[in-house]
């Protein structure tokens, strides 16, 4: 959730929705701002009610609301972009065998026509559909509404789109080369981004609010160190840190800009339904000893 908060969304607003640098920047880094004194709070509130429930509840509404928050962040950053993608349905015509999903990409690794191309409309912030073609090897065609292009070839597929009334394209007056074009900041509505920002702050520090207490309370000293330390790192380290690696994959395999989302949500939920089975609230519980779990789980 932190990296779904901060990363995630730092790299579709600037990425995806071709936000610039600086006011991408300075949205999270005001986000992150507004919402520093929730941790403090939310840490109180887990001393009064118990730490899993508020941890839990927000892994819950994360999962919930993620698809509309950031559906909502297109729709505030780059409404240009968001009215091109409804009145201009994308397909790209491949053999579907030679199309795949490139995770841990190496200097061997070798991209097809069909992975150019979906890389390609990807990185312009656009979903898009894909027809199979067996048989029609390193070919892809392109059809964006009524307009159709032949064979891929970034300059032509950026004409097409130019042409097609793309909003983050443009033609050099210099060069004549097509070239990117940044979301018009006069059309962002700053107040609902940053908002919305803010609220996936807020997810954050339902979950870190309460997690020290939660995971020192957890175990005894006779083990703590390693018992927290080793499956939080790896939580951190390995589900939080492959997610901009995933989500992008998943969004070029799949053509949807929204795909990258069912990681974050699918890790929430995981953690949601483990929590809730498997663990128990552990303010009472004796940070020395450990002792309290058993206790209060027999009673719960």
């Amino acid at each position: 959730m932190w990296y779904t908060g901060q990363f995630y969304a730092l790299f579709f607003l600037i990425i995806t929705l071709k936000l610039g640098y600086i006011p991408a920047y300075v949205l999270i880094g005001l986000s992150l701002i507004i919402g520093t004194p929730f941790f403090i709070f939310f840490g109180w509130l887990s001393d009064r009610i118990g730490r899993l429930k508020i941890i839990l509840a927000g892994c819950l509404i994360a999962a919930v609301t993620y698809f509309p928050l950031f559906a909502g962040l297109t729709h505030y950053v780059n409404p240009d972009l968001e009215a091109f993608a409804q009145k201009n349905p994308i397909t790209l015509t491949a053999d579907a065998s030679t199309c795949k999903v490139h995770i841990f990409v190496t200097a061997f690794t070798k991209f097809s026509a069909c992975d150019r191309a979906k890389d390609f409309i990807t990185k312009l912030g656009l979903s898009f559909t894909t027809q199979d073609a067996p048989g029609a090897a390193d070919k892809v065609d392109l059809a964006i509404g009524s307009a159709k292009v032949s064979g891929f070839n970034a300059d032509a597929w950026n004409a097409a789109f130019l042409e097609a009334g793309y909003p983050n394209l443009r033609k050099d007056a210099g060069s004549g080369k097509i070239v990117a074009k940044p979301a018009d900041t006069n059309n962002v509505n700053w107040v609902m981004t940053e908002i919305m920002l803010v609220i996936m702050v807020i997810y954050v520090t339902m979950v870190y609010g309460p997690i020290a207490a939660f995971l020192v309370e957890m175990f005894p000293t006779k083990i703590r160190y390693t018992s927290m330390s080793l499956p939080y790192h790896i939580g951190n380290g390995w589900f939080g840190g492959m997610l901009p690696l995933l989500a992008t994959a998943f969004v070029a395999g799949y053509g949807d800009i929204y795909f990258g989302l069912w990681y974050p949500i699918g890790v929430a939920v995981m953690t949601f339904i483990i929590g809730l089975i498997f663990l128990r609230d552990t303010r009472t519980v004796d940070i020395v000893t450990g002792s309290g779990v058993q206790t209060q789980s027999a009673g719960a």
